[in-house]
Formats: C-alpha cells, sequence, structure tokens
C-alpha cells in the first residue's frame, strides 16, 4: 500500500479507509486491552496515534516497539475520541523496519542542548530540530520566492576564490600541496599548487555578485561561505550561508526600503507556513517568540545615522546604563550590546543604522560627502543585533582605487573588480544577511549551532 504522510493523514477525512504511515516511534503506552503509539515522519510537529488491540499483534512484535524504533502501520483511518487530535488509525498490521535498543541517545525527555549537541547526528529527530528544520526550508523557499517576484535572478558565485571580499583576512586556505613535504621556508611557491596560486574559501560572494548586478541588473546569491575566526559563541559559525543580493541604480533609501520589506515578507511567511512549528517553539522554547515575531511586522523600522545611535548610547551610559564595552569614543564598532539596546530597550523596533565611519567599514563602500562616513545600511534586530549589513557600492574608479591603496590591499588582486568601474560604471548596492541569525530570530533558539544541521565551529568538523 502506498504510504501517506502523517501531514497529510492528520488532515484527512476520509474516515473509514485504509491508510499506512510510516515513521518513528515517539512513545509506546501498553496496557491489556490497548495500545497507544504516537507516530511521527518528520512532515509535521504533530504525531498520529496509532491504536492497537495487543490481541491482533504478535506479542514479540509489540515488545519491540520501543521510542525511536522505525516501523510502518496499516489500519483504519478513524475520527480520533481523545483531544487535540482529529484522526488516528485503528491497526491491523505493524512491521518493524528498525529496532531501537534502550541506549538510543535521544530516549529521553528534557535534555539539554548542550547534550544533544553530542548527539548532532541523532539530534534531528527530536521534536525541536524537526521544527527548526522545517521553519529553514520555509524560510530558504521564502528567500527565493521574495527575489523571484522582485525581478531578481540567482546568480551562483564561487566557494573557491583569489580575493577576499571583506579585506578581513580571516579565510581558509584551499591547497593540494603536501603540506609535509612544503619546503621549510618563509614563502610557499603556489605556482605549483593546483589553482597556481594562492587560493580560499569564499566569505562573501558580493564582490561577484556585483559583477552580475551590472550585467543583469538585480541578482541575489544564496550560498555557504566561510570565515576562519576563533570565535567560540553563539553567534559565530565557521561555516554558514549568506543570502547577498545586489542591484543596479539603486540609492541608499531604495536600498533601506529593500531591506526592511524582504525581511519582513520571510517574517511573514514565517507565520503563514509555520504555524505549528512555531507554536510548538513558541510554548517549548521561548514564550514571546510569536509575539516578537508579530512585532517586527507591525511598525516601520527606526532609521538612524550611527552618530545619532552614539549619542543615544553615551547618553544611555551617562544616566546609569552599564555596557561591557564601554561607549568611548565616536568611531568605535559598535558591539551586539549596544545594537540591542538600541533595539530592544531605547526604540524597542528594529533599526536600521546608516553612515559608518569610515574606518570599520569595508573598503568597497561608497564614501559620504563628509569623507568620514561611508553609505552603510544595517538592520538590527532584538536578540539578534545586526542581522543585515548593506551598502552603496563605491561606483567611481578612482576612489575605489585610492581606498585599496590606503587600506594596504593590493591592486592586482582586484584589477577584475575595477574593471567594472572603469568600464561603464553604474551606482548599485546590495546587503549580506546571513541565513543562520534569521533562522535563529524566526524560531527563537539561543545558539547559531542549533539552527544549522552541522555546525562548524572552531575545534569541531564532525560528519
Amino acid at each position: 500500500m502506498k504510504r501517506t504522510k502523517v501531514v497529510d493523514a492528520l488532515s484527512c477525512t476520509d474516515f473509514g479507509k485504509d491508510i499506512n504511515v510510516r515513521g518513528w516511534v515517539r512513545s509506546h503506552r501498553s496496557s491489556k486491552a490497548v495500545d497507544f503509539i504516537a507516530l511521527n515522519d518528520g512532515s509535521t510537529i504533530k504525531n498520529i496515534q496509532v491504536v492497537i488491540d495487543p490481541t491482533s499483534i504478535d506479542a514479540e512484535i509489540l515488545k519491540n516497539i520501543t521510542t525511536g524504533a522505525c516501523i510502518s502501520a496499516t489500519g483504519v483511518l478513524v475520527e480520533s475520541q481523545g483531544k487535540g487530535q482529529t484522526s488516528e488509525i485503528q491497526c491491523k498490521n505493524i512491521e518493524i523496519y528498525g529496532l531501537c535498543p534502550n541506549d538510543y541517545p535521544m530516549q529521553k525527555k528534557g535534555q539539554s542542548f548542550e547534550y544533544m549537541r553530542k548527539y548532532g547526528h541523532m539530534r534531528l529527530r527530536t521534536n525541536t530540530f524537526g521544527a527548526v528544520f522545517r521553519i529553514r526550508h520555509h524560510m530558504a523557499m521564502a528567500i527565493h520566492q521574495y527575489f523571484h517576484e522582485h525581478g531578481f535572478y540567482y546568480f551562483h558565485t564561487p566557494i573557491i576564490t583569489g580575493s577576499d571580499a571583506e579585506g578581513a583576512g580571516n579565510m581558509f586556505q584551499v591547497t593540494t600541496l603536501d603540506l609535509d613535504r612544503v619546503a621549510k621556508s618563509d614563502t610557499v611557491d603556489y605556482s605549483a599548487d593546483f589553482f597556481g596560486k594562492k587560493t580560499h574559501l569564499t566569505v562573501s560572494g558580493q564582490l561577484e555578485g556585483e559583477l552580475g548586478a551590472t550585467a543583469l541588473g538585480a541578482i541575489y546569491t544564496f550560498g555557504p561561505t566561510f570565515r576562519a575566526e576563533n570565535s567560540n559563541t553563539p553567534r559565530h559559525l565557521a561555516e554558514f550561508w549568506m543570502i547577498e543580493p545586489e542591484v543596479a541604480f539603486i540609492d541608499q533609501q531604495e536600498l533601506m526600503d529593500l531591506e526592511e520589506d524582504f525581511i519582513k515578507y520571510c517574517v511573514r511567511w514565517a507565520l503563514e507556513h509555520c504555524k505549528d512549528d512555531l507554536e510548538f517553539l513558541n510554548q517549548m522554547i521561548d514564550k514571546e517568540l510569536i509575539a516578537r515575531l508579530e512585532g517586527v511586522l507591525k511598525d516601520t523600522f527606526v532609521r538612524l545615522t550611527y552618530t545619532e545611535g552614539f549619542e543615544i548610547l553615551k547618553k544611555a551610559q551617562e544616566n546609569g546604563i552599564k555596557f561591557e564595552f564601554p561607549v568611548a569614543e565616536w568611531g568605535m564598532d559598535l558591539s551586539s550590546e549596544h545594537e540591542r539596546y538600541l533595539v530592544e530597550e531605547h526604540f524597542k523596533r528594529p533599526v536600521i543604522m546608516t553612515d559608518y565611519p569610515s574606518q570599520i567599514k569595508s573598503f568597497y563602500m561608497k564614501k559620504n560627502e563628509d569623507g568620514k562616513t561611508m553609505q552603510g545600511t544595517d538592520v538590527l534586530f532584538p536578540r539578534i543585533g545586526e542581522i543585515i549589513g548593506g551598502s552603496v557600492r563605491e561606483e567611481s574608479y578612482e576612489k575605489l582605487l585610492e581606498e585599496i591603496h590606503n587600506r594596504g590591499m593590493k591592486e592586482e588582486v582586484y584589477d577584475w573588480y575595477l574593471d567594472t568601474r572603469k568600464y561603464g560604471t553604474c551606482p548599485h548596492g546590495g546587503f549580506g544577511l546571513g541565513f543562520e541569525r534569521l533562522i535563529l530570530f524566526v524560531t527563537g533558539m539561543q545558539n547559531i549551532r542549533d539552527v544549522i544541521p552541522f555546525a562548524r565551529t572552531p575545534k569541531n568538523a564532525e560528519f
């Protein structure tokens, strides 16, 4: 018999027909008169109840149906008499696909997230992580749908690159050289390497994305990026996913409009398409989750300059607010606690901060006429801090080249990038959104390692 997904079985009202469901046992309660199995196949947070007459199924089979076992159950779909469920299955036949011994690590309830991280290959079967990764899927679909509806082209940029988009140098190196046999000297002959030069895993697809935008008008990238930052925090990963749209003929105001519209679209999509999973997470993980998501949609985002934000923070500090990192002087890089204070305490809604000091922003950003600030457009969110980093890009060949020289960067590494300014340059801009930070916000989870299936962090590369 063809399998019916649990999500479809629970919504089906064609009672009296035979159906087959397959999945993993969440619980098995037994008595002399009746057995109840809660079965889940990953298609929904909800379980379907399989009701068994113990006299009709071999006792040895029933004994082996333990938490975590994988089974196939066939029976009659009937209207449920229990609370909180619409239908259940009166079982006629059960087949065990996979036994589950009593040392199954996910058997107990109430396990800590730290414990579950030790069993990353098994935690996917829990209710919490099932909900998180279904939401992650829906967020990916929302992103593609948004950009498709708005005329953007999905653009693939390289994972292996010879340039550093952020100019920070925290990159993973790619090589086929035998590191045990490399000459012990101050330099390495990369001409003998696979690509004939020094290459790395990408930290961003932005620079290549700009090439696409200056030809196709509007593009977006959505793929993995890598940062070799030795940061063991709940907010950092060495491998994560980025969404990076780039748009020709866009100014700073239009870019802010795009950022706000895009992220509201994603939040709205989650509320509309992930109702059951969000309700579960709202109950079990974060009691304010749904209210916070709805709050993002309610108000327009505050827009203010870095200088205005700095003055607010400085005044708050003078009035007794204690920051772990004191608000010292204009030009400092604001930390997550500063960003969250503005969003959560002062304005109580998301903020788009603009016009940052040039010394704390990247070389490709367009400078303002004051010569001190750049046209950055970062979106700050509750519980997260910066969730989007964006800017208008510098379109002047001369100014961009000057910035590269001023920062001690190698012009020859970026000659192809400079060509977009030399030949038919145009105003353009874009932003980057860390996908995992979006999932962190939408799910209410506390640690970024819990919103990606297989976290890559310092000293950890399991699977």
